[in-house]
């Protein structure tokens, strides 16, 4: 009957252990392998000594693909642009600062204050800094926010209310 006990293993299914230090004869005698002298060539030394090339260090470093920056991209027009290129009086909406090539519709537009206006203009934008809002109404003109749906809005004034 054959069972667990009687089963035997087949012929060179595992390698014998390759005997090291055991005399010149056998052809691992002498050095053993490890060659002369030296940290690695004791017991115990190969262990805590490794050596590093700089492929296996960058191996090692975690790689991220690409940069996903935090921050909103914004389509930045300045106002000595919006002066070059918009006649005085002129309403100043996204699609005609498209078709002058100065914005990316599919990005929000951020209206900034280098340069100087002297155009009576209205320009309507996502977001503006306060100087380029100062500079434009100071020229005549007026700004008018959009939202991201979209739609535009009235820039929000402060209330002062009396405290009776």
């Amino acid at each position: 009957m054959k069972g667990l006990h009687n089963i035997s293993k087949v012929k060179k299914a595992s390698r014998t252990k390759k005997r090291v230090g055991r005399g010149n004869a056998s052809g691992k005698g002498t050095y053993s392998g490890r060659g002369q002298k030296g940290q690695r060539s004791r017991s115990g030394g190969k262990s805590g000594l490794v050596a590093r090339s700089m492929k296996s260090y960058l191996m090692r470093i975690p790689k991220t693909r690409g940069f996903n920056a935090d921050s909103q991209r914004y389509n930045v027009v300045n106002l000595d642009e919006l002066q070059k290129n918009f006649t005085d009086g002129a309403q100043v909406t996204l699609k005609q600062l498209q078709k002058k090539l100065l914005i990316d519709i599919r990005k929000p537009t951020k209206i900034l204050a280098r340069g100087k206006i002297s155009r009576k203009l209205h320009v309507s934008g996502h977001i503006f800094s306060a100087t380029a809002k100062l500079a434009i109404e100071k020229a005549g003109g007026s700004i008018q926010i959009i939202n991201r749906g979209g739609r535009a809005t009235k820039p929000l004034e402060k209330k002062t209310e009396d405290k009776k």
